[in-house]
């Protein structure tokens, strides 16, 4: 029997860190967590009030972010060495503990895990908004994120330029539906925030990208109609390179193994020196995700479409500090299901 070997302040401190570090959408940062009274395991409990009822009404988007904050959890702790244990939605009767991660003891001399990079890539992993130069990301390197995403329990599609296109058509299709929407704009623009506003939610307004000058990539348009706000154009690169990630099955489990994947694809670009900015339009309405799927295949299910190649660093977007709740105070609960 392993000896349970308590967990300090200042590693729990560090762990948190790292999981806030993932990125949500929108960056609605809807985690919460929880030390259990013996400070073994860290409870990671989704928060109803930080959702998009319009962009994602059952809570998909939600569980890709926890599962990101999650997989950061993971990896913070393999740094520390500590064998993590992550039970995904382990209480049917709490619908909003998402997942749990039991520091099971520390990590043997055979059990350290080679450095590539990934737990550094927590902090310098940033969403970039900004046109990429269209130097083509090498085979090797899409490789490794390809089986990064296979390695969480999700798969890592890229398609040809035949392919490219129809999923850039498909994403500018969602994003002329959201700008058609007075209210998904109106939810939308309720997270950006002005410069110096006092919340560590929502996307400032520096954070924000420009337009493509030749409407090629669709990029998110985050202040429709407010022209003001509105960046200059940009001229993208020609040559879009994009990554469909996406799952064989469509439970809440599988939307949290989508965003550990996720969270390892993007990490593993970025310990490469490859940017990376998420297209999330088209999964936002049924039949578009639907014809995001792959071609002829029944059971592929679309998670996110990511764009990947070399340019300029993202923006940082603020982040409120990890807190614990200890005892039995409980988080609030998420009471939907799929």
């Amino acid at each position: 029997m392993r000896t349970q070997v308590p967990v300090d302040a200042a590693t729990v401190e560090s762990l948190l860190a790292a999981a806030v570090a993932a990125p949500s959408i929108h960056n609605t940062q809807p985690w919460r967590f929880r030390l259990d009274p013996d400070g073994q395991v860290l409870e990671v409990h989704s928060v109803p009030a930080r959702t998009l009822p319009l962009a994602d009404p059952v809570h998909r988007a939600q569980y890709l972010s926890v599962g990101a904050a999650v997989f950061n959890l993971r990896l913070a702790a393999v740094h520390h060495g500590w064998r993590p244990e992550v039970r995904l939605l382990p209480d049917p009767y709490r619908p909003g503990l998402l997942a749990t991660v039991r520091l099971t003891g520390p990590l043997a001399a055979d059990e350290q895990p080679r450095d590539l990079g990934l737990h550094e890539a927590i902090t310098q992993r940033h969403t970039s908004r900004m046109p990429f130069t269209g130097r083509p990301v090498p085979e090797p390197i899409v490789a490794e994120m390809t089986a990064a995403a296979h390695a969480a329990g999700a798969r890592l599609y890229v398609p040809d330029i035949t392919g490219t296109r129809r999923l850039l058509r498909l994403t500018a299709a969602a994003e002329a539906r959201n700008h058609a929407d007075p209210d998904r704009v109106a939810e939308t623009l309720a997270w950006i925030k002005a410069p110096g506003a006092n919340t560590p939610y929502g996307i400032p307004v520096t954070a924000l990208g420009p337009p493509d000058a030749a409407a090629r990539v669709p990029m998110r348009g985050f202040t429709p109609g407010l022209a003001a706000l509105r960046r200059p154009a940009l001229w993208f690169e020609r040559h879009v390179q994009l990554a469909l990630l996406w799952t064989g099955h469509d439970r809440r489990e599988d939307w949290l193994r989508a965003g550990q994947a996720l969270q390892y694809v993007l990490l593993t670009a970025t310990a490469r020196g490859v940017r990376t900015s998420l297209l999330h339009q088209p999964m936002e309405w049924f039949d578009l995700r639907t014809a995001m799927a792959l071609p002829g295949h029944r059971r592929c299910h679309p998670q996110v479409l990511i764009r990947f190649g070399y340019g300029p660093d993202g923006a940082r977007t603020p982040r409120a500090a990890g807190r614990i709740a200890t005892g039995s105070t409980a988080p609030a609960t998420d009471t939907s299901r799929n």
